[in-house]
């Protein structure tokens, strides 16, 4: 269990907290991408298979949690996080060195630290991500030219088969995640920045997202990819509602 032992000062340093002027001009000359999306999306399989090109840089967020053992495998700073102390972090953050930053379940506190964006900026790579919707809000305040895809699976019954593959959850670990993805649908609906990428298989996906990121964006592809999402949603609603 991770223990966060200046709550109170991150919390502080984090209400109205904005990046410096100094971060604000690497944001300036950093591309970054993004990606959103629900429990099973995909976003991770595309972000690997757009690294393939390698005219992305993948962002490691810094955290003050521990690392963790997955799978057998022990996480390595600089691979899945870079592990600060709370002192670096609060200090970083205190001059306004991280795009943002946020406080996780009262234990830890993880965020983006310009640093990694100036490292895509120096080898002219375009920085790229999955993050939770709730954090797209004050990124999107920090630097509005940000790309933010939302990955859509292909319909409801493909979500939860695609959720199933993973091995069986129990019921209510099933409805946690719906739940979740009802406020995560209904708040990408209702922002006007967000792109709607269908994940029918994730190499189409990928080249959907790096054409829009490269200025080519299909003709009427936003129209059916909002169609699908709020069919999606409203197929959630009525299977929670059912249970």
């Amino acid at each position: 269990m991770n223990e966060l032992k200046h709550k109170a000062d991150f919390e502080a340093v984090l209400a109205g907290y904005e990046p410096s002027a100094a971060a604000r001009d690497t944001l300036q000359h950093t591309r970054l991408v993004l990606l959103v999306g629900t429990s099973s999306s995909g976003r991770n399989t595309i972000i690997n298979e757009l690294l393939k090109s390698g005219a992305y840089h993948y962002i490691v967020s810094d955290t003050t949690r521990q690392p963790r053992t997955n799978d057998g495998v022990l996480e390595q700073n600089g691979r899945e996080y870079w592990f600060r102390t709370e002192d670096e972090m609060l200090a970083e953050l205190k001059h306004g060195e991280f795009l943002e930053a946020a406080i996780i379940h009262d234990q830890q506190v993880s965020g983006i630290s310009i640093r990694e964006l100036k490292v895509a900026a120096d080898e002219d790579k375009t920085a790229i991500n999955e993050i939770e919707v709730v954090g797209a809000d004050n990124i999107y305040a920090a630097k509005p030219d940000t790309l933010f895809f939302f990955v859509l699976p292909p319909s409801f019954d493909e979500w939860m088969a695609r959720m199933s593959a993973r091995g069986a959850l129990p019921e209510d670990e099933i409805r946690r995640r719906l739940e979740s993805a009802v406020k995560e649908l209904t708040t990408a609906l209702a922002r006007p920045y967000y792109r709607f990428v269908v994940n029918d298989t994730f190499t189409h996906a990928a080249k959907r997202i790096d054409a829009i990121v490269n200025g080519a964006e299909p003709a009427n592809d936003q129209a059916q990819a909002k169609d699908i999402a709020g069919r999606i949603l409203n197929d959630t609603k009525q299977y929670l509602a059912d249970k």
